[in-house]
């Protein structure tokens, strides 16, 4: 490309922790890269200066979201416990100190035996991945690769689910196990080179580059104006670079990338070399070291005066953050967003009406936190640490209103504040997240969690877009037209009647019963919890039904829903066929003294 010939040369690494002498006035040097392979020093190279830190984060949930089995402990029963999945089940077995998932199939009448290789996550639940073998010997046979495995254990509940069901997917027919690890999980959940995934901010022509996945730089999945600009400088060196990262997937692959004619067809031949092949060997670590955040910081390890950061740095690399921002800021929350954005799952829908595929509007479960915030009114100035200490092992947040007055310092006041949100500063429902930050979002643990993207329960998209009002959070009680009235009122705003009718129905009704029964599946699932926090008897019927919803995910919210309202968790199994599951839940609702319609 460009008559570049292309060279690798041995680098003359210094050992971590070492500092060169260096005379007492000295300036400090600048950091020059921080994005390659070779820019990156491990977790383990902070420990000696930043050892209270680096054993903090050791000691959180994001640290251990990938860990090989062999170096682990897990809650999951590998001591020969079944669990039955319509007519499949598969057994959890523990041979000469290995863990197995054996599959067994009705319609095959045969067994699939993996041997488990990493368990992902654990603060709420824990999944598994893991390869096929021939045998429980030790040196058996393997076939494939590792693949996610179809059966979770619920941490907090100490009972095993079917894997496919913790997102908004649709019914499975039985269990099987799904993707490769390494295309689904592999770059949100380790430690990879931030040249992997910045591909996706620099261009291309679309392709492979173009497709939603996982772990990638935020940018694109936000609108134009709240965009960081990420360009080439030098396309020779930048060209190199590539070449030298893919080289260490394929050599075929790297003569190829070196090769193109353009920095697009580069970036589109990269991306598809490390979609394709990118695997555990290739991790800089596996789980999320230090520098999944921080960036390569071997230059730091061995010259702590040369300031590590977290905006990338490479000679030919340019980043510039949206227009108005605070730069650092914007640091903070994009090494967030690398990972807290969701949006490469397949479900279509988004708050605001939106779409996945085009003008997405914000998420509705765990872990499109950071994408969420970098779509409101607070993310240009606040940071997503202001309120999270990443380095927390318990994960506490800070959510006082102190966060809030330090740049709407007018609300400060009682009477201000009381003025400004109409309710009691003192309660509940006059905390300014109560509002600004509802909680109507899925949680891991089955329970309700805060929406990020800040803004107002008066903001006509959302009131005119999304189900059930966010008034209605609180205020279940309350009928559309009530809730509509106290908006218009308080706040001087005007709705479209015919827009709410067409989400709602008739204006005098319920806004959590009419999104139970005609509300999109995420809408719905807020509207089950909703029902359930507030023993809305009205709303059992409609709870029955989604028992069977065709996003399954939901029936475990629906029966959460039903134990509150019942005071008792129904006899229910919710991995059999539809056909029991509504025969088991419409008996045990009218065991109760509830009569059905």
């Amino acid at each position: 490309m460009r008559g570049v010939s292309f060279a690798i040369a041995l680098l003359a690494i210094v050992s971590c922790g070492k500092t060169k002498v260096t005379a007492p006035n000295a300036p400090a040097p600048s950091l020059i890269s921080n994005v390659t392979r070779a820019d990156y020093a491990g977790s383990a190279a902070c420990a000696p200066c930043h050892g209270e830190l680096h054993d903090r984060w050791m000691k959180t949930p994001m640290h251990g979201m990938t860990r090989r089995i062999e170096n682990t402990a897990v809650d999951a029963p590998f001591d020969g416990t079944v669990f039955h999945f319509k007519r499949d089940f598969a057994t959890l077995e523990t041979h000469g100190g290995r863990k197995y998932v054996r599959l067994e199939a009705a319609e095959k009448a045969a067994s699939v035996l993996y041997r488990v290789t990493k368990v992902i996550g654990g603060r709420y639940r824990e999944d598994f991945a893991g390869v096929e073998v021939t045998s429980t010997d030790e040196n058996a046979e393997t076939k494939g690769e590792d693949k996610i495995l179809p059966v979770s254990f619920m941490r907090g509940t100490k009972e095993l689910r079917y894997k496919g069901y913790s997102v908004m997917e649709k019914e499975r027919p039985g269990l099987r196990a799904s993707g490769e690890w390494r295309r689904r999980c592999i770059f949100c959940h380790n430690t990879e080179p931030y040249l992997d995934i910045v591909l996706a901010g620099l261009g291309g022509l679309g392709g492979e580059g173009a497709k939603p996945y996982q772990g990638v730089v935020v940018d694109a999945l936000l609108p134009p104006p709240l965009r960081a600009t990420y360009r080439v400088l030098d396309d020779d060196a930048f060209v190199q670079a590539l070449y030298t990262e893919v080289r260490t997937l394929d050599a075929n692959d790297a003569v190829s990338v070196a090769r193109s004619k353009s920095n697009a067809i580069a970036i589109d031949r990269a991306t598809a070399s490390i979609r394709a092949r990118f695997d555990e060997k290739d991790l800089l670590e596996v789980g999320i070291g230090c520098e999944s955040c921080h960036n390569g910081s071997k230059a730091h390890a061995n010259d702590p005066r040369i300031r590590p950061s977290l905006w990338p740095k490479a000679p030919w690399l340019s980043v510039t953050p949206p227009a108005g921002s605070d730069e650092k800021v914007q640091a903070i929350n994009r090494a967030c967003a690398r990972c807290h954005q969701v949006l490469f799952s397949a479900y279509p829908f988004t708050w605001e009406g939106g779409l996945r595929a085009k003008d997405a509007g914000g998420s509705h479960i765990n872990s499109g936190e950071a994408r969420d915030f970098l779509l409101g009114g607070c993310a240009s100035k606040l940071a997503c640490t202001t309120c999270h200490d990443p380095h927390d092992p318990k994960g506490v947040a800070r959510a006082d209103d102190a966060v809030c007055t330090t740049c709407h310092g007018k609300y400060a006041s009682p009477d201000a504040h009381r003025a400004h949100a109409h309710h009691d500063p003192k309660g509940a429902g006059g905390a300014c997240v109560a509002c600004h930050l509802p909680k109507k979002n899925m949680g891991l643990e089955g329970r309700l969690v805060r929406y990020h993207r800040i803004g107002s329960p008066n903001d006509k998209v959302r009131v005119e877009h999304d189900r059930p009002l966010e008034c209605a959070l609180c205020h279940t009680q309350k009928t559309v037209k009530e809730l509509i009235e106290s908006l218009e009122a308080w706040w001087g705003k005007v709705y479209d009647k015919k827009a709410l009718e067409d989400l709602y129905g008739p204006l005098e009704g319920s806004p959590v019963l009419a999104t139970l029964d005609r509300g999109k599946p995420h809408e719905q699932a807020l509207a089950i919890a909703l029902a359930g926090e507030a023993r809305l008897r009205p709303a059992v019927p409609y709870l029955v039904a989604h028992a069977t919803h065709p996003v399954p995910l939901l029936r475990y919210w629906t029966v959460d829903a039903l134990a509150r309202i019942f005071g008792a968790r129904p006899d229910v199994d919710l991995h059999r066929e539809n056909a029991e599951i509504q025969k088991k839940v419409r008996a045990w609702v009218a065991s109760r003294g509830f009569v059905l319609p």
